[in-house]
């Protein structure tokens, strides 16, 4: 069984794969000093929470994008399954059938995105990943990626407003009823969740005119905030970076 880790600034995701199948997903939030001992607890027991005993593990693949985790999670990989955990990093980037430019600054999760969409679609792709950031992956029709677009993420814009405001609270990341809101609550969400519609939208349109053309798939855990809201995505698969991880393992093992 292969298990992946997608380690980022706000959570850890991991997904149990059989045969090429997602059988199980867990989402744990990144705590700053954590140890490698604390996050095998915590994913232990999920696992066999979940009916998945960590033993039939017996492949691990990690992206990380946070430096001060990259040590822990293999470490804790190598301790928990008993193997050699495969580190997506520049060095490996060669042996996939995307190419890579700015190898040694594009995040892995990215590249993992690239990997997936392009999979999937077989010609000219992007990817909009909502995570911490919010992060445009466009690939061409050669499989190459040719950009990327970043912008703060829909919760890190809302997070920002709250912690750097002394009267605006924090708030559920849902579209308001209008565009004008009548309290404090709907005037954020109309801001950053209808603001961030059309911040997509206009990014979107001109990936698409510059690569001549694209199929659009939508991703991350704050992905389904926009759906119903714009037409933008050809597709929405939540666990993208999870499956672009799972099939690096034919190039790799």
């Amino acid at each position: 069984m292969l298990f992946v880790i997608d380690a980022g600034n706000t959570n850890i995701v991991g997904g149990a794969y059989e045969n090429g199948r997602l059988l199980e997903t867990l989402r744990i939030r990144t705590v700053a000093g954590k140890t490698e001992d604390e996050y095998g607890v915590v994913v232990r027991a999920i696992l066999q929470d979940r009916g998945i005993d960590p033993k039939r593990i017996d492949r691990v693949i990690i992206s990380s994008v946070v430096p001060q985790l990259t040590s822990s999670m293999g470490k804790m990989a190598a301790h928990l399954f008993g193997v050699s955990p495969v580190m997506v990093n520049p060095g490996i980037y060669g042996r996939l059938p995307v190419k890579v430019i700015a190898a040694d600054e594009i995040g892995s999760d990215l590249v993992a995105d690239a990997l997936a969409a392009w999979t999937r679609f077989k010609g000219a792709c992007l990817v909009v990943d909502f995570g911490t950031a919010l992060t445009f992956t466009a690939v061409d029709g050669t499989g190459t990626i040719v950009g990327v677009s970043i912008a703060p993420g829909l919760g890190t814009a809302a997070g920002s407003l709250a912690s750097a405001t002394a009267q605006l609270p924090s708030v559920p990341l849902e579209a308001p009823p209008s565009a004008m809101g009548k309290n404090t609550v709907q005037a954020i969400q109309a801001g950053v969740v209808l603001g961030y519609t059309g911040l997509v939208e206009y990014l979107v349109r001109k990936i698409k005119e510059e690569l001549g053309g694209a199929k659009v798939v939508a991703t991350g855990g704050l992905c389904r905030v926009l759906m119903g809201l714009t037409d933008a995505f050809d597709a929405v698969e939540p666990d993208l970076t999870l499956d672009g991880l799972a099939l690096m393992e034919r190039w790799l093992y």
